[in-house]
């Protein structure tokens, strides 16, 4: 279900496929869920008092870390590949993977190797991970784990994509590289198990009069919102249990903030503070954004099923 404005970039976008997962009606739609990490203690304090929050979807965990210069962020045997996200207001960083190492002073994505790694806080200020569900030492410690004690069922779960056509390595792509451009929907990058979307920041609400309400069959969207304040809207389709059904919702949320929104959810986001920015996270990567030409920056090093 799509209810997207003609000048919603996301318009273009093809049908989606049908659900991969093959789910009775009747089965439960889940709540949204509304995490401000000021609301909940953090998951561990560093030696220099950096505070991190972990928080889960289904197949993903966010570490939301306000950083303190000096101290580090190690995983020892990373089963799989994670990403760092750079926002304006990020804390400047040292990654080393393997026999390489980077710093990295500005908004950018970066993709780290599975195996050993280490990030370095080289200034005060957010630091975000994202990994992949099969990090279960992270999973399980997640602010909302028990609210997959039992996985959804209407999720589609986490088949890797295709591994990078060089191999796994440490890769910066740095946003001013890439900066918003006229016909493509954001800032999309992708992994083998992730996709991420850096919306522009806006200096505006967004127009009551021009959201755009949609649903997504069978994987969460995950919101994360680094500046500003959000209202998310949500309406739950109907199913023939009406003992199940949920009424609308409209959850006001400030930053640093995760929004988890479930499939079949139909919703949109409104951005209500003077100054605002989201970043989209999913996992497995949507196939619909890869489909389009030109979206996917870095399409030329993960290739699509």
């Amino acid at each position: 279900m799509t209810m997207y404005a003609k000048d919603d970039l996301r318009s273009q976008l093809a049908n989606a496929p049908a659900a991969q997962t093959a789910v009775d009606p009747s089965t439960p739609i889940r709540a949204a869920q509304y995490l401000e990490f000021s609301e909940f203690a953090p998951a561990e304090t560093g030696p220099g008092g950096s505070r991190t929050w972990l928080a889960r979807g289904q197949n993903v965990v966010l570490a939301w870390t306000d950083a303190v210069a000096g101290d580090r962020f190690t995983r020892a045997g990373q089963p799989d590949e994670y990403a760092v996200l750079l926002y304006s207001d990020s804390a400047s960083i040292r990654v080393i993977a393997g026999d390489e190492t980077r710093e990295v002073a500005e908004e950018a994505f970066v993709v780290v190797p599975p195996g050993d790694s280490l990030i370095e806080a080289l200034t005060d200020g957010p630091i975000i991970r994202v990994f992949s569900s099969v990090a279960e030492d992270l999973r399980d410690a997640a602010l909302n784990a028990a609210a997959y004690a039992e996985p959804d069922p209407r999720c589609a779960p986490l088949v890797p994509w295709p591994d990078p056509v060089d191999g796994f390595r440490l890769r910066v792509h740095r946003l001013a590289e890439t900066p918003i451009t006229e016909g493509r929907f954001g800032r999309i990058f992708r992994t083998t198990n992730l996709m991420v979307n850096f919306l522009a920041e806006e200096p505006t609400p967004r127009d009551p009069l021009k959201l755009s309400p949609h649903s997504h069959d069978d994987f969460e969207q995950l919101s994360l919102g680094v500046k500003g304040e959000f209202v998310h809207h949500m309406q739950y389709p109907w199913g023939p249990d009406s003992t199940q059904w949920r009424p609308e919702d409209h959850g006001r949320v400030g930053t640093p903030s995760l929004t988890v929104i479930p499939p079949p959810a139909i919703h949109t986001t409104q951005g209500v503070g003077p100054y605002q920015q989201l970043i989209d996270i999913f996992s497995p990567p949507r196939k619909d954004f890869s489909a389009r030409p030109g979206w996917i920056l870095n399409a030329d090093e993960y290739p699509a099923p």
